[in-house]
């Protein structure tokens, strides 16, 4: 470190650095950014945006929240009632107090399952894997709980609109077009539910919240490296991935653990804002170069798999990031962007340019699958065709809605998708409870005094918008793991508002 330090690159940085904080641009940027910050507090325009809705606020303190909460701690009370009437046989039990220790390190536990549960090769995943790894971490919760009184399911946090959310698929399978078809696809959700309710329980310090972003940091250290060694091997280019003819010398698209170069790039959208924020918040210098090493190696396998959609919502996740992190180094980072465009390869830069294309064969493949999905929406606008992707072709099928060549897998299009599954309460419960947490989010992060926590909750809260921009041309949850990742990563984003309340109550 004392090398760095002493170099010119180092030194030449911190010149300009003192300079920039100096000048007159900064001066304006700060001016700019505390009349945004009076604006989004006092303005008449901006405060209904920006602040909670009354369903929100009001939802605490609600007669369906607090039943909701004394239904799912009933099986806590039960095991504490028992813990009361047993305490010295418990306390005697080797096997007890093993249990009582695994359950009090329930956020541990939590961060070393995301890392075993995503880095599974596609031969030998199972979508069962996650319903049973996050039942298995609700028992260890539990186990926890038995004796600590304070340990509680926590629905308050989670909120209404995400309850909505899940809610809503429930309908979505008992109006499906074929129920069948459409309950394999809720059990994928009910382990994306358990994600969520044992994520945003289990943290209670920031300690829990920097472990659980820990193991989603690992995740993308391995898959990361093993794309890169999948491009150093070389990848057999995929005709059904690329247009040959506008792509000419691309390398083929690397995928890692994934079966599709797409659904790599999504998890890496999602996770890799979770590893510069662990970046940005360490206190040693060694993590922060760690981490830093860790972002690098997922970026460059980012740009690996040659992703349009995901290249443009991680574009958007970084802004958002350094804007909700620090807002007067937006300038200088965009600057920095810009000047790195002419650094950047040209099967990278050539895959840039066919961003919106209609001559490519894979954007133009879109407007049929678009089309279809908006003829199921006039047809079943309300109950829609139902969860999950089978349900939807089954439906398009029947009645021939879908006029492309190639065989309709989905609409590739996040909000329609979700439309045709979950009907009129799934895509205005998702679009409420995406829009309720950012903004949440970026709201409470501006008074959080505590560093990690406010970081890693600025780092959520981005990837959800990155995602949001990628669903414009993807379907995020096409593949169950990467459901359960976008879960994941809305949990950490509700645990760190919560960690954040918590410390400006304190």
């Amino acid at each position: 470190m004392s090398l760095l330090r002493e170099s010119c690159l180092y030194r030449l940085w911190l010149a300009f650095w003192a300079s920039y904080l100096d000048s007159s641009l900064s001066r304006l940027i700060r001016r700019v950014e505390n009349w945004c910050g009076r604006q989004v507090e006092t303005s008449f325009l901006l405060q209904p945006l920006c602040r909670e809705g009354v369903v929100a606020r009001g939802w605490p303190d609600s007669l369906l929240c607090r039943l909701l909460n004394v239904i799912i701690d009933l099986p806590a009370r039960i095991l504490r009632w028992l813990y009361g009437l047993l305490q010295p046989a418990l306390e005697d039990s080797f096997f007890a107090r093993l249990a009582f220790s695994f359950g009090d390190s329930s956020a541990a536990a939590l961060s070393w399952l995301i890392l075993f549960l995503w880095v599974i090769p596609y031969d030998y995943w199972n979508n069962a894997y996650s319903l049973m790894a996050f039942g298995f971490l609700l028992l260890l919760f539990h186990a926890g709980a038995m004796h600590r009184h304070s340990w509680r399911l926590d629905l308050t946090h989670i909120g209404f609109y995400p309850l909505m959310v899940f809610g809503s698929m429930i309908l979505a399978v008992v109006f499906s077009h074929v129920r069948v078809l459409s309950t394999r696809f809720l059990v994928y959700h009910i382990s994306a539910a358990l994600c969520v309710l044992v994520t945003v329980s289990a943290v209670q310090h920031i300690r829990d919240l920097k472990r659980i972003a820990a193991g989603a940091g690992v995740c993308v250290l391995i898959s990361s490296a093993y794309g890169v060694i999948q491009r150093i091997q070389g990848v057999e280019v995929n005709a059904s991935y690329v247009d040959l003819k506008l792509n000419e010398g691309m390398p083929g698209r690397v995928f890692s653990f994934y079966e599709n170069p797409n659904t790599f790039a999504e998890v890496l959208l999602l996770l890799l804002p979770l590893v510069l924020a662990l970046a940005l918040s360490a206190k040693r210098t060694r993590w922060r170069l760690g981490w830093g090493a860790v972002f690098i190696i997922g970026s460059v396998a980012m740009a690996m798999t040659y992703s349009r959609a995901s290249w443009v919502g991680f574009a958007c996740a970084l802004v958002v990031l350094v804007f909700l992190w620090r807002p007067r180094l937006l300038p200088p980072f965009l600057l920095l962007c810009c000047l790195a465009v002419p650094l950047l390869p040209d099967t990278v830069w050539n895959r840039i340019l066919t961003i919106g294309n209609t001559s490519d064969s894979s954007t133009a493949s879109r407007f049929p699958l678009y089309d279809a999905a908006l003829r199921v929406i006039q047809r079943s606008p309300v109950s829609g065709a139902g969860l999950g992707t089978a349900a939807v072709q089954s439906y398009i099928k029947r009645y021939s809605l879908y006029k492309g060549i190639a065989p309709f897998v989905h609409a590739h299009n996040f909000y329609l998708e979700v439309w045709i599954e979950a009907g009129l309460l799934g895509i205005a419960s998702f679009l409420a409870a995406m829009l309720w947490n950012i903004k949440r989010a970026a709201h409470t992060v501006r008074h959080c005094p505590d560093s990690a926590a406010r970081t890693i909750t600025c780092g959520a809260a981005a990837a959800l918008c990155g995602s949001m921009v990628c669903g414009l041309a993807d379907y995020l949850w096409n593949y169950p793991r990467v459901l359960c990742i976008f879960w994941f990563v809305f949990a950490v984003a509700l645990s760190g508002v919560k960690l954040c309340q918590n410390s400006q109550d304190e």
